[in-house]
């Protein structure tokens, strides 16, 4: 039989045989339960049961990772073994149905009681299927048309102080920043319709701005206004920037959820920036929850254009290796023959001395590098911290350390005192 198949590999750890334990994984996650039923015949099992394609041991531990309280009832002790397993799923179970999809793959499976730690690493899928789905509008390649950057790293920032200022404040601000240079400008996630800024007044003050300095310049710089709410005002949202001659806008996506952004993606062609807050909660743990690889491929099948990685060297937990991972993740096809790559977006902690980190990790410069206080704090203003990012960027591509580039580049060199200290 030729059955598309949905392919899931995950880390899980157990104190049983890693063989039955993968066998309940498949038949909790499709056709069955703990035990075969009624109705279930061999005709249904091999068109709709989950398949087991290979086990990999790993290490063993003295410890379980998670407690449970199910393998205490019964008394079970002992290693504990860790192994990696791919299981298939029969597409035809889950069809064009995102939420079912990460139902399918990481739904039930935390709460087995078989299992002491269990991990969701990877999803791939057949071309057809992934052709279902929504693919991105924008992308890497829309997005530096949006914003004119032909080439080098899209330089962005984010609007700080993040709540508190009032809808004229933040247009001012935003003129500033216009000015300096940047190409994008993104809401703070904790700021999407506060009382002190609602959307209906910060919309069109910012982009009274940016319409401004476009006429000034001819260059459009992107901002992506934060959304985030229930599925009916996200769509008002977006319809206001739209009129407001907007192009993006951003989404706290675990917290809006695939339909609400399935449904955001159909009715617009503004950039999604997909904003991934709590998605530590996801990660963090080792054998808990979702790996980034997993968690981009269902976001991107909702049509996302941007995903956020975190930045090298930054200010958060997650170490550079999972950084640099993210951000290939983005660029490599959900399946063979298909040109649906995001755009990676960098922040948390960045300014022009992890420039050099980035380039040579990611070997391309199809990315949005923002910096908040790399920009807004720069001894020399906001203005010298974008061009002191750009400095940056320019010597990496041309093979120059900061330190030589600096030394006709005064506002790299103001950078590199004040940050790198």
């Amino acid at each position: 039989m030729n059955m598309q198949r949905v392919r899931a590999t995950y880390i899980v750890e157990t104190p049983l045989d890693p063989t039955d334990v993968a066998e309940v994984m498949a038949g909790e996650q499709s056709c069955g339960t703990f035990t075969r039923v009624e109705g279930e015949t061999d005709a249904l099992r091999q068109r709709a049961r989950a398949t087991v394609e290979s086990i990999q041991p790993l290490e063993s531990v003295a410890e379980p990772a998670l407690p449970n309280a199910w393998l205490q009832r019964k008394g079970v002790t002992g290693h504990y073994r860790r192994f990696r397993v791919r299981i298939g799923f029969p597409a035809d179970n889950i069809g064009a149905n995102l939420p079912t999809l990460a139902a399918t793959v990481a739904g039930n499976l935390y709460d087995l009681g078989e299992v002491t730690g269990l991990r969701l690493e990877s999803v791939d899928m057949p071309a057809a299927y992934r052709a279902r789905f929504e693919l991105p509008v924008q992308g890497i390649a829309g997005t530096r048309r949006l914003t004119g950057v032909a080439q080098g790293a899209m330089v962005g920032t984010i609007l700080k102080p993040n709540v508190g200022m009032t809808a004229q404040d933040t247009g001012n601000l935003v003129a500033r920043l216009c000015a300096a240079g940047v190409d994008f400008i993104k809401d703070d996630e904790v700021c999407a319709n506060p009382a002190h800024a609602p959307l209906a007044e910060r919309v069109p003050g910012v982009m009274a701005a940016v319409r401004a300095h476009q006429e000034r310049t001819g260059k459009h710089v992107m901002v992506a206004f934060n959304i985030s709410d229930e599925t009916e005002a996200m769509l008002r949202h977006a319809e206001l920037v739209e009129r407001e001659g907007g192009s993006c806008v951003m989404v706290s996506l675990n917290w809006c959820g695939f339909s609400a952004v399935q449904t955001l993606r159909r009715r617009t062609r503004l950039a999604l920036h997909g904003h991934r807050n709590g998605y530590g909660a996801m990660s963090r743990h080792p054998l808990l929850g979702i790996g980034f690889d997993a968690y981009q491929a269902l976001w991107r099948l909702a049509g996302v254009d941007h995903m956020h990685v975190h930045g090298l060297q930054g200010k958060f937990a997650q170490d550079d290796e999972e950084v640099i991972s993210s951000a290939h993740a983005c660029y490599t096809p959900l399946a063979a023959g298909l040109d649906d790559a995001v755009l990676p977006a960098f922040s948390s902690g960045q300014w022009a001395g992890t420039v050099p980190a980035t380039w040579d990790a990611i070997g391309r410069d199809d990315l949005l590098f923002m910096a908040g206080g790399g920009i807004l704090a720069h001894p020399d203003g906001a203005a010298a911290g974008v061009t002191s990012l750009r400095q940056a960027w320019a010597a990496v591509r041309a093979g120059s350390s900061l330190q030589d580039a600096a030394s006709d580049a005064p506002e790299l060199a103001a950078a590199l005192r004040f940050f790198g200290k």
